[in-house]
């Protein structure tokens, strides 16, 4: 019977264990995308580092979420929800929210469009950065809800070089934005795989590449 006990007590606590992966993808670009490349490659060494992991993958190109609008934000603010569509739409929402609650581990693919985050990323953004859910204001000030422990690893890749005494860095609105709100709810273990100067030549974009790939490699487990 102790024996019996034991398992079962060893096998919820794998249960409880298990390691959750979060995938996401914005790049427009398809299989031409450097950043869904990377990605994959990121969340191909972290699976093999935790074989037992379950994914979650969100394309967010392939499946746009749809952006907020008036009658999102009413529901927000507790107005009764008579449309089905936007219904289902709010928990379509809600679902962001619980992959990224879930989550031990969170990679994304944040490609540099027009000097910011695709459209595509800031809508997903826009769906989980929500007051009471994943943050609060108080006395001091906005507070993350995020569960502690969580690792963020964010591919970031630009067509130009915006880093190190770059003329171009003070025009950095991607990393810095994605940076930031990500800390504001409470994530801010976040590593950066980068793959600059992919607009500068093949040379420039194979090299990057290369130097991304060592970087994922050695990515802490």
């Amino acid at each position: 019977m102790l024996d019996h006990v034991q398992g079962n007590l060893s096998n919820s606590s794998a249960e409880m264990t298990t390691m959750k992966i979060l995938h996401i993808d914005s790049s427009i670009l398809g299989n031409h995308s450097v950043s869904r490349q990377l990605s994959a490659e990121t969340v191909a060494q972290q699976k093999a580092a935790h074989p037992d992991a379950t994914i979650t993958y969100r394309d967010l190109a392939a499946n746009p979420i749809p952006y907020l609008t008036g009658e999102h934000m009413a529901a927000f603010q507790g107005a009764p929800v008579t449309d089905a569509a936007l219904a289902d739409d709010l928990a379509t929402g809600n679902g962001y929210i619980d992959d990224l609650l879930a989550a031990d581990i969170i990679v994304i693919g944040a490609p540099m469009y027009n000097l910011s985050v695709p459209a595509q990323l800031k809508s997903w953004i826009d769906r989980v950065v929500v007051a009471g859910r994943t943050f609060q204001y108080g006395a001091a000030g906005p507070k993350g809800l995020l569960p502690k422990g969580k690792k963020a690893f964010i591919i970031s890749t630009r067509g130009g070089v915006y880093t190190g005494d770059s003329p171009a860095a003070a025009l950095d609105y991607q990393e810095k934005y994605l940076g930031t709100v990500l800390a504001f709810i409470g994530l801010t273990d976040v590593t950066w795989i980068r793959a600059e100067g992919l607009a500068l030549g093949q040379d420039a974009k194979d090299a990057a590449i290369v130097q991304a790939q060592g970087e994922i490699v050695g990515l802490p487990v």
